[in-house]
């Protein structure tokens, strides 16, 4: 009997040492991780806030070394980032691929026809949502939005050009919804980026835009852009002094200005269909660093940003919702395909 007693604590003690090295977690059972240069796409042109959030994150991961391999931007703007959505829709299975995505994600599929909904892809995590603010040029005589709305309905209608990002995109969709609340009627410019946008905005030769707040503070800062109202619920929780008199907190909301619209923009991250739980999650932790960050807290603060973050099903949820929102706004724009 003993015998036999010691037989089977000799058989199992190999089985517990097995077991606690499970336990302990052995290289067979490690987390995922890269193995090769992640492509980092962005489905915009160069300059606007998509691009540079993606390239200040490239930077953080790189200084904090918070990923054995480097994250390669590549912007891929044709079709209204149609192409860079296409790429990683036909990327399946592909974890060394991941997509910066703004509201492009549902606009371009409903205005356009090409074979993309955002549901090929899946969801990793919210990093943040922008805000939308209407400004004008620093020498308009303009003080508010009212006083702005007030001169575009007196004036001759598509006499001021309201400059934006894309066609049938997100800008364009802010400025068909003002005309429809207010009567004023503007000839909308498309251009390439928040950027060059902010650019034509400085030169006088759009009248206004609707650009994110990180596309043009640099111009706000040096005095050549006046901001006039945000597309919020509430003013931005921002005190510290953008200019010599204003912080991003002393802009009115454009709804106690008169303009009860409200929209604000996914700055959110996808991978490809197919990838497993592991490689997203991999993702999801890597973007909780980033977002602990110091430079994080100052992009933030810098661009104005709402802050909140979402993965899992609760981004799921959140997107899916968004996507009816964006096929309502654009219905009643009449900007679905036929």
């Amino acid at each position: 009997m003993q015998i036999r007693s010691h037989t089977i604590a000799s058989l199992l003690a190999p089985a517990a040492v097995l077991a606690a090295g499970v336990v302990a977690g052995t290289p067979a059972l490690a987390a995922w991780e890269p193995t090769k240069p992640i492509e980092f796409i962005i489905p915009a042109g160069t300059g606007g806030g998509a691009d540079q959030m993606a390239r200040m994150l490239q930077g953080v991961v790189e200084k904090h070394k918070l990923s054995k391999q480097p994250l390669i931007v590549i912007n891929k703007a044709g079709g209204a980032g149609a192409e860079g959505f296409l790429d990683v829709k036909n990327s399946k299975g592909n974890p060394h691929k991941i997509i910066i995505t703004l509201s492009n994600l549902f606009t371009t599929p409903l205005a356009t026809s090409v074979p993309f909904n955002w549901k090929d892809l899946t969801p990793v995590a919210m990093l943040a949502l922008d805000e939308f603010i209407l400004w004008v040029n620093a020498e308009a005589p303009y003080k508010s939005a009212g006083e702005f709305v007030a001169a575009v309905k007196a004036g001759e209608a598509g006499k001021f050009k309201m400059g934006g990002t894309g066609s049938k995109q997100e800008d364009q969709i802010i400025t068909v919804w003002i005309e429809q609340i207010t009567g004023a009627k503007f000839t909308y410019v498309p251009y390439k980026g928040g950027g060059e946008v902010a650019t034509q905005l400085v030169g006088k030769h759009v009248d206004s835009t609707v650009n994110n707040p990180i596309e043009a503070v640099a111009q706000w800062r040096a005095g050549a852009l006046r901001p006039l109202c945000v597309f919020d619920a509430k003013r931005i929780d921002l005190k510290d002094k953008i200019t010599a008199t204003m912080s991003w907190n002393d802009i009115p909301t454009c709804k106690d200005s008169g303009l009860n619209i409200e929209y604000l923009m996914l700055r959110g991250i996808f991978m490809p269909a197919g990838v497993t739980a592991d490689q997203t999650n991999f993702y999801i932790d890597l973007f909780k660093k980033v977002r602990a960050t110091p430079e994080w807290a100052d992009f933030m603060k810098i661009g104005a940003f709402n802050t909140t973050f979402m993965s899992g099903k609760e981004y799921r949820d959140w997107v899916e919702k968004a996507e009816v929102t964006h096929k309502d706004l654009m219905t009643k724009a009449g900007f679905l395909a036929k």
